[in-house]
């Protein structure tokens, strides 16, 4: 048993910021050696539960969950602050040529390696990741993935149209490589895969056909792809699948909407789609760093909420301009805040730093189902943490000394806080 004395921040399941200023953590093993929350709470009151145990006393320090990124692309981590006019330029010009060096094995492992070293970094201790049309690049990264004990999700990039040679792929291949894939690494350790068409103007209906039958051949591991980011897409998508009725609709005429999907950036939506995401369990991935980037739009809160689908934050490196969730989290209050008229009309409003938080950790978890088990601190989950320290800059620590209430202390984190902020990724392994 390791048992923790600090500030400690988690939530309830409601969302709620629950805060300690001096708390304590218990984390041991669990019948198969996990480590898991085993208590959390006020010092206070569970102190005398652990008496005569080591403690780890952490002054100053603030422990909180790890950070759950619901999208990001580890092959584009050097495409990450590439100029362009849009999107679909910016992959033409930078992604897709970048994403052609995966096949080789070697390069892929290098990049692996150096991507879960910076998601460490920055504190994110889940994450569902894009690989690349490649086996190797999805291969490199279950395994440095696994050496590093962390939590995540990635699968092969289905594209077997309208991609240059060099990521296209061939589509009954594709689909044979997807199941081996998923035969070989989900449920491995903490591993999971997902089907990961990159987006539909990318796949014939064939391939998503065939994405849609392994979803239903198999429907624990998950499925991601892209959605509704850039009005040039969305159009593009209509003109391919015109016996849809959305761009969204797309996807579940292909059997490929349900719990366990995930569709990153959800903009352009009517409430017909809204209401489509609900009712099949699907959840976004909004990813504001990457929208604002990329001039793509702005995610509504107030329609996401006002209809009630599942969503949380992702960084979508390499269009998403860093791996930090504070840059992420600030970047989702700019958006948040953004009153849009006209083609898309979307109201402004103020998230909390409370809800700006869950949506980067416990919400996150909660939309890629894995509520109870990562991105909070309550008993049960997995021993995945991150220490903060306040004062890891003059001007943080000038800030945070100066608030008088949890919103203000979580804000100033968010607004001014960066790796720096994060001294220490705890990540849950077995024993």
């Amino acid at each position: 048993m390791q048992i923790y004395r600090s500030a400690l921040l988690r939530f309830a399941d409601d969302g709620t910021a629950l805060y300690d200023e001096d708390g304590l953590l218990a984390v041991g093993p669990d019948a198969a050696g996990r480590q898991r929350v085993q208590a959390a709470g006020a010092w206070q009151a569970l102190a005398g539960r652990y008496a005569g145990q080591p403690v780890t006393h952490l002054p100053g320090r603030i422990i909180a969950p790890g950070f759950v990124d619901m999208h990001i692309h580890y092959p584009q981590t050097d495409v990450i602050g590439s100029p362009a006019d849009g999107l679909l330029p910016w992959l033409e010009n930078y992604t897709f040529p970048h994403e052609s060096r995966f096949v080789a094995q070697d390069y892929a492992e290098q990049v692996a390696r150096f991507f879960i070293g910076e998601l460490l970094r920055n504190g994110v201790t889940t994450a569902l990741a894009f690989a690349t049309s490649h086996p190797a690049s999805v291969h490199a990264l279950f395994t440095e993935a696994q050496r590093q004990h962390l939590r995540l999700i990635t699968g092969k990039v289905l594209q077997d149209r309208h991609s240059p040679d060099g990521v296209r792929d061939e589509t009954q291949q594709s689909l044979i490589d997807t199941e081996a894939l998923i035969q070989r690494w989900h449920g491995v350790d903490r591993l999971g895969y997902a089907i990961t068409p990159r987006f539909a103007p990318t796949s014939t209906p064939q391939q998503l056909r065939g994405a849609g039958e392994l979803a239903a051949r198999y429907p624990d591991v998950w499925i991601q792809s892209h959605v509704a980011e850039n009005l040039d897409e969305v159009r593009w998508a209509r003109e391919l699948f015109p016996a849809s009725r959305s761009y969204l609709s797309i996807y579940d005429d292909f059997g490929l909407m349900r719990e366990r999907a995930v569709y990153a950036h959800c903009i352009h939506f009517d409430d017909d789609d809204r209401a489509l995401m609900r009712d099949t369990g699907t959840a976004a991935a909004v990813s504001p760093t990457s929208n604002l980037f990329l001039g793509s739009g702005f995610f509504d809160y107030a329609g996401a909420d006002r209809v009630g689908f599942r969503y949380g934050l992702a960084s979508d490196v390499g269009g998403g301009t860093s791996f930090s969730p504070f840059h992420t989290m600030m970047a989702a209050y700019y958006v948040g805040r953004t009153t849009v008229e006209g083609l898309q009309t979307k109201p402004g409003l103020s998230l909390t730093p409370g809800q700006l938080w869950w949506q980067h950790t416990a919400g996150a978890a909660r939309a890629l189902g894995l509520g109870g088990v990562v991105g909070n601190l309550q008993p049960g989950c997995e021993a995945d943490f991150v220490v903060l320290n306040p004062g890891a800059t003059p001007l943080l620590a000038r800030k945070t000394a100066q608030a008088h209430s949890l919103d203000e202390l979580l804000f100033a984190l968010i607004v001014l806080g960066d790796d720096r902020l994060v001294e220490q990724t705890v990540i849950s392994q077995a024993k």
